[in-house]
């Protein structure tokens, strides 16, 4: 009887270690994706994040011609890197549209003249409340907007240049 006591701390141990090994392997998918995708723009109505530029509202995005919609901060690392690939997107004839989310004037008008601004319009949601109606669980986040104001895709993460042509698709199609 002793003896199987003795095999016992080592059977814990290969339990322990076959879990965590299938977590690494089989890592859980963190991913949230919008509910919203498939449906109108929720209704709201953001001021101007820059004097530059005029704000946003759902309306803006529902005046017949397919959108991006850009949810941005000037803290985000992976925002600055998806910039060259939005100005691409804004040199094909794309509009883009943004949401500043959690952020100042003075730090959006700094990161848009030191990475550029491919933006028609930009609206700040300094409490991210319509970054949340929309479903979108972080920055940067792009939804392909139809002209109609439905949400057509969700991009996760930032732009890069493989995806280009699968934007400027959708945005096609979204006609």
């Amino acid at each position: 009887m002793n003896r199987w006591l003795l095999w016992l701390p080592l059977a814990l141990f290969g339990l322990l270690f076959a879990t965590f090994a299938t977590g690494l392997i089989l890592p859980k998918d963190n991913i949230i994706e919008s509910k919203m995708v498939g449906k109108p723009m929720p209704d709201f109505a953001l001021p101007a994040a820059i004097e530059q530029r005029p704000g946003l509202s759902s309306a803006d995005l529902a005046k017949g011609k397919p959108t991006l919609l850009n949810i941005f901060a000037s803290w985000c690392l992976p925002c600055i890197a998806e910039a060259p690939q939005l100005l691409a997107l804004q040199q094909a004839g794309v509009e883009i549209n943004a949401i500043a989310s959690r952020d100042t004037p003075e730090d959006i008008a700094n990161f848009l003249n030191r990475w550029g601004n491919p933006y028609a319009r930009i609206g700040t949601d300094t409490t991210s409340k319509v970054q949340l109606e929309l479903g979108s669980s972080g920055v940067p986040e792009t939804f392909v907007i139809d002209g109609n104001g439905i949400i057509v895709h969700q991009h996760i993460g930032d732009i890069r240049q493989e995806d280009v042509d699968m934007l400027l698709k959708l945005l096609e199609d979204a006609e």
